[in-house]
């Protein structure tokens, strides 16, 4: 039987603060003084004049700092919070919004043609340059990395991604918030219902919608199913990273089998078209639910063997120990989020803190014995994980699925328009601009999903996935690593280029 759920769960609760560019600095060293965490920025023009908003997280709720870009400038944090550096630089990239003390605000999304415009100066005689990329031999989108080295070991890494950016936040301006969801749902297959949660979480804030219980757990289930093959497929990624064909190949049919339950539950393998705003669109009859709890039990106990030999595989576990280490203080400061947060110990998980989500109170993140935050501990997390997932798909299939209508208003909640800047010669903003932000915990982390919705169409549509906000830890995880060592530490943090590229 299915966890009984609360009549009417509160969503993730959004605090909004309008802050003087003078005063906005202080405000964030506030938020991060009482424990609250960085999870995003983004800039903005809805209102008609550009604004810049940061976001702190801090169980249930999100703190936004919103302040007005005066002569086209804010204050940057990155002095304050490492993990701002991406947000601040996509900014000025994509709206000309300048940030005072970030220095050199290096470009991310535009491509300069010259490497000294863009990479970080390595000085003196032995360092060189490796390029790689952006097209690579495997199947993968494109990325491309400047390795700076001595000899075979790495000194630092410059990515550069955004190959195919999409403009998909700016196609979604103006449409209607139902139609939005196509936007989010397809930056990227891999995530596509984490994505299509958070923003259905979002603009559900925004307008003061409440999902039912029905429309909880099917989202839920929808997000395990989603971790499942996720995490089958990093598993055999990582066996490939060592060349373990045997783990690779097991893994990989494993992965298979999880997604071919997705097309029969769904009728689609990356579960597109299965999220809908305020409700739900599953439907799975108490006879469907039983042979998908049968294949579930089946994978598992495959799994769980798949798992087994790999742990005794002295060879591969040889290469692991060690390899592409991230201290628990650079993870804090670069901002990882998910399995990569807490193979360092951090009991960092957004399914703790998802009210508007099916998740049982009793949930607690798993960690590994010894976080010792290298890609040995990455393997780790997702072998920890994973009968975990399979223990909360098997306990919500326990009961069918039914359509859910769409959510209903909760009574008595206020219009939600925003604080109004004063002073500093700013004038007043946002009227009638609604705000909704929302949080999911995807396979690879904390993706966040900010809307604002202006005479209830879109204005603003920012999504900053979990792969957005761990590329960063990636590359400073290969530092002083060997060069031949890279392809397995990007392969077991497994990011997603599609979700930069949106």
């Amino acid at each position: 039987m299915s966890p009984a759920l609360p009549a009417a769960p509160a969503a993730q609760a959004l605090e909004e603060r309008a802050i003087r560019p003078s005063e906005f600095r202080a405000a964030c060293a506030e938020e991060v003084e009482r424990g609250a965490r960085f999870c995003g920025g983004y800039a903005s023009a809805a209102s008609g004049a550009l604004e810049w908003t940061a976001l702190f997280a801090a169980g249930a709720v999100t703190t936004a700092l919103r302040t007005p870009a005066v002569a086209g400038e804010v204050p940057s944090i990155v002095g304050l919070v490492g993990a701002a550096g991406w947000d601040e630089r996509e900014a000025h990239d994509l709206y000309g919004l300048g940030f005072a003390g970030h220095e050199p605000l290096r470009p991310l999304v535009e491509h300069p043609a010259a490497p000294a415009d863009w990479t970080v100066p390595v000085i003196g005689e032995d360092p060189y340059d490796v390029a790689v990329g952006p097209i690579h031999a495997g199947v993968i989108e494109s990325g491309h990395f400047r390795f700076h080295v001595v000899g075979e070991r790495i000194l630092l890494i410059d990515p550069r991604l955004f190959y195919k950016h999409r403009g998909l936040e700016r196609a979604a301006e103006g449409a209607d918030p139902g139609e939005g969801m196509a936007f989010a749902a397809r930056a990227c297959g891999a995530c596509a219902v984490a994505n299509s949660v958070a923003y259905a979480g979002a603009c559900e804030a925004a307008l003061g919608l409440v999902v039912d219980p029905e429309a909880r757990r099917a989202r839920t289930v929808l997000l395990e199913l989603e971790r499942l093959y996720n995490h089958l497929n990093d598993v055999s990624a990582i066996c490939a990273g060592v060349g373990f064909a045997p783990g690779t190949m097991a893994f990989a049919a494993l992965k298979e089998r999880a997604m071919r339950l997705n097309r029969e539950l769904t009728g689609h393998r990356f579960l597109f078209g299965t999220v809908t705003l305020g409700g739900s669109a599953v439907e799975i009859d108490g006879a469907a639910a039983e042979r998908a709890r049968a294949v579930l039990r089946d994978l598992a106990a495959d799994t769980a063997l798949a798992w087994r030999e790999l742990r005794f595989a002295a060879s591969v576990q040889a290469r692991l120990g060690g390899v592409g280490q991230l201290t628990p203080e650079d993870a804090i400061r670069l901002g990882a989020v998910g399995p990569a947060a807490r193979a360092c110990g951090l009991r960092v998980d957004t399914r703790t803190a998802s009210p508007a989500l099916a998740y049982p109170a009793s949930f607690e993140p798993a960690l590994p014995p010894e976080p010792t935050g290298d890609v040995a501990a990455r393997l780790e997390m997702r072998g920890l994980e994973l009968p975990v997932t399979l223990e909360l798909l098997d306990s919500f299939l326990g009961e069918p699925l039914s359509p859910a209508p769409a959510g209903k208003s909760v009574e008595g909640t206020p219009e939600r328009t925003s604080p109004q800047f004063v002073s500093e010669g700013v004038p007043a903003t946002g009227a009638r601009t609604r705000r909704g932000v929302a949080r999911v915990e995807s396979p690879r982390g904390e993706t966040v999903c900010a809307v604002e919705l202006l005479d209830g169409r879109l204005a603003r549509l920012h999504l900053r996935t979990a792969s957005y906000a761990n590329w960063p830890a990636l590359a400073h995880s290969a530092t002083d690593n060997l060069l031949p060592d890279f392809p397995l530490i990007n392969k077991s943090f497994e990011l997603c280029y599609a979700c930069v590229d949106r």
